[in-house]
């Protein structure tokens, strides 16, 4: 490799230690490769201005070149490093190379960007240190999808842009940083959990667990045990102590999905624990302390299920000190293309594809479908359409069959609501045709009241009755 007089090439994975002026007019094969590499590589001189800048640079941070020469490098990248523990800092002072160290950056157009870099000594010909040189690349969508396997999830991974989602976005910080307790009310699969963990990711809690209970999916018995913990001989079977979940989110946040599910006798037993901050284990006589911030769910409106006489009205003041209304996916249609390159990026990353995109008529298609399952349902379809797809483009032929062949047999006379029921019982009688006990089981109803909603939308030549 051709480097500047009384320079060599460093063949080692240390970072690059060579000294390439890329605005020469004249191109070495350094600059050839330092141009062509996707990595970005900047160099400074010994007061820490940019004397040169490759293209990959410039796409990671959005700075031309042009903007970038002679100016400091504190100055461009705006990176958290820079005043404390400055990698470029470091390796002029010591002459030591940093190897791999993450930071976060800010680009042109103001977004925070996660990079790995890693810098070393540049020396002339003498041997004399005249600057340094930077090496980094973007890893925004390996921090993301690390996070997501970790499920410690920041408001950088809640995607949108309607008025609503973003109101909520730039609140995030300040509910976090209160303390207070959260109830996020929002249809099933608009993402409660997601918002719940950016909301504990935010706030000073954030090094402690973050524990999740899904109160629907249990009876009063086992809730009471999952969550306040019981002691040895309790009850039949309880052969050891066993820690609840209060005790396991000690200086943690807990989040209670489908709090509205539990019954009164429950809600009160949890009022108590909420007001005295002190948890008794079943079978046990002696309370413990615990510190646990609360975040609850609830899928259906809390004011209206005070009304009804399912939820506590005392319980509900002790939650509701913030209250988080996220909207159907279909009140923001205008977020699924974003939701939809989302998923395409993280599923390419985690099942090493290279999928560009949706055809014109998959959007389309998508843009006019209720999504009664909400982000969920359309994280579902762009994961099934990963299997079925082999090219680079997802077309119709590669979404669910249920989905496109059951779309446009629903009423349109139906009001709204009654519309996404149908969507769902027929997506359902799609997937189960020759079982309705199936279908009833998975929609959560008994087999007379599908039977009763199938005649009322004139589905009852649809499937097989077994």
């Amino acid at each position: 490799m051709e480097t500047k007089k009384g320079h060599t090439a460093n063949s080692s994975s240390a970072p690059i230690s060579v000294f390439c002026d890329i605005t020469s007019a004249v191109r070495s094969p350094c600059c050839t490769i330092l141009e062509n590499i996707s990595d970005g590589v900047f160099t400074i001189d010994s007061e820490k201005r940019i004397t040169s800048f490759n293209r990959a640079a410039e796409i990671i941070t959005g700075f031309n070149q042009s903007e970038t020469i002679g100016q400091y490098c504190f100055d461009v990248f705006r990176a958290d490093i820079c005043e404390k523990n400055c990698a470029l800092d470091l390796t002029l002072s010591s002459q030591k190379p940093q190897i791999n160290l993450l930071a976060r950056i800010i680009s042109k157009n103001g977004d925070p960007k996660p990079i790995r870099l890693s810098t070393s000594i540049l020396r002339n010909e003498k041997s004399n240190a005249i600057g340094a040189v930077e090496t980094f690349r973007d890893v925004s969508e390996l921090e993301a999808l690390r996070r997501r396997a970790d499920r410690r999830f920041t408001s950088e991974d809640i995607v949108g842009q309607h008025p609503k989602m973003n109101e909520i976005i730039s609140f995030l910080p300040d509910i976090a940083e209160s303390g207070s307790a959260v109830l996020i009310e929002g249809p099933t699969g608009s993402g409660k959990e997601l918002i719940a963990r950016a909301i504990h990711q935010l706030s000073l809690r954030k090094n402690k667990p973050f524990i999740a209970v899904n109160c629907a999916a249990l009876p009063d018995s086992l809730l009471e045990s999952e969550l306040f913990g019981y002691v040895r001989g309790a009850f039949t079977g309880a052969t050891q102590n066993k820690p609840g979940r209060f005790q396991l989110a000690h200086k943690g946040t807990l989040f209670l999905d489908e709090i509205s599910n539990t019954s009164l006798n429950f809600q009160a037993d949890l009022l108590r624990v909420l007001e005295e901050g002190r948890i008794t284990p079943l079978g046990g006589t002696q309370a413990v302390g615990v510190d646990v911030r609360i975040v609850a769910a609830s899928n259906a409106e809390m004011g209206r299920l005070i009304q009804e006489g399912k939820i506590r009205q005392d319980l509900y003041y002790r939650l509701n000190v913030v209250k988080i209304n996220l909207p159907a996916l279909r009140e923001r249609k205008q977020d699924i293309p974003l939701l939809m390159d989302h998923f395409i990026r993280q599923f390419n990353l985690r099942k090493e594809r290279d999928i560009q995109g949706v055809s014109a008529e998959v959007l389309a298609f998508l843009m006019d479908h209720p999504f009664p399952g909400n982000v969920r349902e359309l994280e579902n379809i762009i994961e099934f359409a990963f299997i079925a797809c082999k090219g680079p483009v997802i077309d119709l032929a590669h979404l669910p069959r249920e989905l496109v062949e059951g779309r446009s047999t629903v009423p349109d006379y139906l009001p709204e609501d009654d519309r996404m029921e149908a969507e769902k019982i027929l997506m359902m009688l799609a997937r189960y045709p020759n079982n309705r006990s199936d279908v009833a089981r998975v929609l959560g109803i008994s087999r007379t009241t599908l039977w009763r909603k199938m005649k009322k939308y004139g589905f009852l030549d649809t499937g097989n009755e077994t």
